[in-house]
């Protein structure tokens, strides 16, 4: 479980909530079931009209992307790696037949496959690369329903705003009763600015940084997986490989190793 993610939005969503009662509103006065529907109901539409169907099937496993996803961690696709560079230097190249169901990874899988059946470097980089542009197009239409909730929700907080404003003008004669009215109709603007901006988008860019570190990831592997073919020391392998690190955490990395050395 990605505790960010959750963390996240209760801060977001009770930041708002406690801006609003400081200075001196009533959380109860935020409730508005009629608004609530009119742009809740209005962005899911909108969005079940923008959305093929295979990628409204999607959004549950994507949330779970979003919520629970744990990439993995790049420095250990590297030392399992250097681990198979090391193997296949010794027992030679065949060996990873044997290693290849020790992985649950299906990209890393087909990659190790590859090397094992002797298919041609260039041949195996390009099939590989087809099957990451395949994958990182399947991650942005998963994005996409959250960034089109995220550009429909303020318009129907709009819209709805204006019907609000619409039943204000019809009741002019309760002059006592327009300021309640008023303050209702905005109450719709006020849910799809906010879901708008605390929700939607802020997941949908919590999903496009989980395809940027997976398509580190996959990278990482590719480049990994045809130097195990080209029979690269894997002392080289594992300094070339760390060059797809963040500077930060390739010091901290050397730290370490230099700490359990020295242990």
């Amino acid at each position: 479980m990605d505790k960010t993610t959750i963390l996240g939005l209760l801060i977001g969503v009770g930041a708002l909530l406690l801006g609003f009662y400081e200075e001196g509103g009533s959380i109860g006065a935020l409730w508005n079931p009629v608004a609530f529907l009119i742009v809740f109901g209005g962005t899911f539409g909108a969005v079940i009209v923008a959305t093929p169907s295979e990628q409204l099937k999607r959004i549950p496993q994507v949330l779970k992307i979003a919520f629970g996803y744990q990439p993995r961690d790049p420095q250990e696709v590297i030392e399992d790696l250097v681990e198979l560079a090391t193997l296949a230097r010794r027992e030679g190249i065949l060996v990873l037949d044997e290693m290849t169901e020790k992985y649950d990874d299906d990209f890393f899988r087909n990659g190790l496959r590859l090397v094992v059946d002797g298919v041609d470097s260039k041949l195996a980089r390009t099939m590989l690369e087809t099957e990451l542009d395949y994958i990182e197009q399947r991650h942005k239409k998963g994005i996409q329903p959250f960034e089109q909730a995220g550009g429909f929700a303020p318009t129907m907080g709009i819209i709805g705003t204006v019907m609000g404003l619409v039943h204000v003008l019809g009741s002019l004669d309760n002059v006592e009763g327009l300021g309640p009215l008023i303050a209702s109709a905005f109450i719709a603007t006020l849910y799809g600015v906010a879901s708008a901006n605390v929700i939607y988008l802020p997941i949908a860019t919590k999903l496009k940084n989980r395809n940027e570190q997976e398509m580190l990831i996959r990278e990482l592997m590719i480049e990994g997986i045809l130097s195990l073919q080209a029979g690269e020391n894997p002392y080289i392998l594992r300094q070339k490989l760390r060059g797809f690190l963040a500077p930060s955490v390739r010091q901290s990395r050397l730290e370490a190793g230099d700490a359990d050395v020295s242990a």
